[in-house]
């Protein structure tokens, strides 16, 4: 007996083009409000870096993290992909990581004492400092790197991601460039693990430890922005 021939009619092949160009327009269009999305919450980050004091300023430090809580929210990536369900993944690796870098930091801070003292902050600011931390690396990988590694893919995520930290701690020029090797080193970490936790913990102890270490007449008093520039 001769074989049933199986063939697409017209209506198929244009229900199948139809499909393919939704799917398409669905592609473009996540893309846009992924970049719509950083773009709203860096522009944000800018405004209140470059503002002074004030309601204005409260305003939009607010706004930003407002917006950010609101995108990972409604965005398209789960609890453990924004890294919140999975304390321990990675953790000793993470920590460990922290532990050296915080011990060359101090061993570099030690011959560049000629340039002035250090600038501690006092152990009842200290843990308001690491919960900060914590939101900056929220902010740093749930909005910014899910987001440019789904445009970009996860390797050239973790560069661009850390530029945009380091932008953010512009005109500091010690900062900046700490800033853009730890937001690298931070979405490294990220992409391998998956976890938020001690990712703060560790941005935390390195920030309070280049403040401890470090000449304070470079840092200014770990400002960024307007702040750097209006400080004496």
């Amino acid at each position: 007996m001769p074989q049933k021939s199986e063939v697409f009619s017209a209506s198929d092949c244009s229900e199948l083009r139809i499909e393919h160009v939704h799917l398409q327009q669905y592609a473009s269009s996540r893309r846009v409000r992924d970049m719509v999305e950083i773009g709203v919450v860096f522009a944000l980050i800018l405004v209140a870096v470059w503002t002074p004091q004030g309601q204005v300023n409260a305003f939009v430090s607010i706004s930003a993290a407002a917006c950010a809580v609101a995108f990972a929210v409604a965005g398209r990536w789960t609890s453990r992909e924004l890294g919140l369900t999975r304390p321990l993944a990675g953790v000793d690796y993470i920590l460990l990581a922290g532990a050296v870098l915080c011990g060359a930091i101090v061993l570099i801070g030690i011959p560049l004492r000629f340039a002035g003292a250090a600038n501690s902050l006092p152990l009842s600011r200290s843990w308001q400092y690491v919960v900060w931390a914590l939101a900056q690396e929220f902010i740093l990988q749930g909005i910014f790197y899910l987001r440019l590694e789904s445009l970009l893919g996860s390797r050239r995520a973790v560069l661009a991601a850390g530029g945009l930290f380091a932008v953010a701690h512009i005109p500091s020029p010690l900062l900046t460039f700490l800033s853009l090797l730890g937001g690298i080193l931070f979405c490294e970490l990220f992409r391998r693990f998956r976890n938020l936790y001690p990712l703060g913990i560790i941005h935390g102890a390195l920030g309070l430890t280049v403040a401890a270490s470090l000449p304070d007449h470079w840092l200014h008093h770990m400002r960024v922005g307007l702040g750097y520039l209006r400080f004496h």
